[in-house]
């Protein structure tokens, strides 16, 4: 066609489907064009005169960038692992009990927050849209503040947030949020829960180390779900001195000396 067009287009599908041109400060040469904008301010026009259409579908097929199946491939993986994730998240709370202080009114919602990159997609609110927690709906909140964090009751912290853990539990010390994560050092930096893949399954990890610092209590069926389990240390135990009893002491034969009879 003649026209140099960056393939990095920047265009409004509905506005293209809905007009039959574009006007722009530089209008094209024939009435019968739409002018697509690439990026920059670079511009193409392209004939749509009645006697020598092109499909507008058939146009944006070719400028479309496509990716290679290994990056489907790759976004496929990743859709299916956060629709998994999406549903753990929505199941957990079915077997951790709240105290009644977590919650300000009788009514207020379930708060369920991301902080970090959103990769659910819309998986999270379709999992949770249907569903009461304890007889309260659930609400989505995508965090951007440590400041917001302590209204939660689950937060999700995206693996993006791995360097800013210490700044996250420092927010989150004494409030009753299950923190859930996804990095190899998630329950070592003071999380709750963290997800891991193995093969093709999605597992979790808890640390009823801060579970109970955030004053919640997880149901033992959850528990043997589990991959792995911390939970506090013991403090050991100092040796028992046993007493002799009474019995002992008064049954115990005299000793007599040397010519003793």
């Amino acid at each position: 066609m003649g026209f140099p067009v960056s393939r990095n287009i920047a265009y409004d599908l509905d506005t293209i489907a809905m007009a039959s041109y574009v006007r722009a400060t530089r209008p094209c040469p024939s009435q019968y064009a739409i002018r697509i904008f690439a990026s920059g301010s670079n511009t193409a026009c392209f004939s749509v005169a009645p006697f020598f259409r092109v499909s507008l579908a058939l146009l944006l097929f070719f400028f479309l960038p496509v990716a290679p199946p290994l990056v489907q491939a790759q976004n496929a993986a990743a859709s299916n692992e956060y629709r998994s994730k999406a549903s753990f998240l929505a199941a957990f709370p079915q077997f951790i009990d709240w105290p009644e202080v977590a919650f300000p009114t009788p009514k207020a919602p379930f708060l369920l927050c991301v902080i970090g990159d959103f990769s659910f997609g819309t998986s999270l609110a379709e999992t949770t849209q249907t569903i009461s927690i304890h007889g309260r709906r659930v609400e989505l909140r995508w965090a951007h503040k440590e400041q917001e964090l302590r209204a939660c009751h689950i937060l999700f912290v995206s693996r993006s947030e791995s360097k800013s853990y210490e700044k996250i539990f420092k927010a989150l010390e004494g409030a009753s949020v299950l923190t859930v994560g996804e990095t190899p050092n998630f329950l070592s930096s003071g999380g709750a829960i963290d997800f891991l893949i193995e093969g093709d399954r999605l597992q979790f990890e808890v640390s009823m180390v801060a579970a109970e610092d955030a004053h919640l209590r997880i149901s033992s069926n959850m528990l043997a779900l589990a991959r792995h389990v911390i939970v506090r240390p013991q403090p050991a135990k100092s040796p028992k001195v046993t007493q002799p009893s009474l019995r002992t002491i008064f049954s115990t034969p005299l000793l007599h000396g040397d010519g003793a009879r």
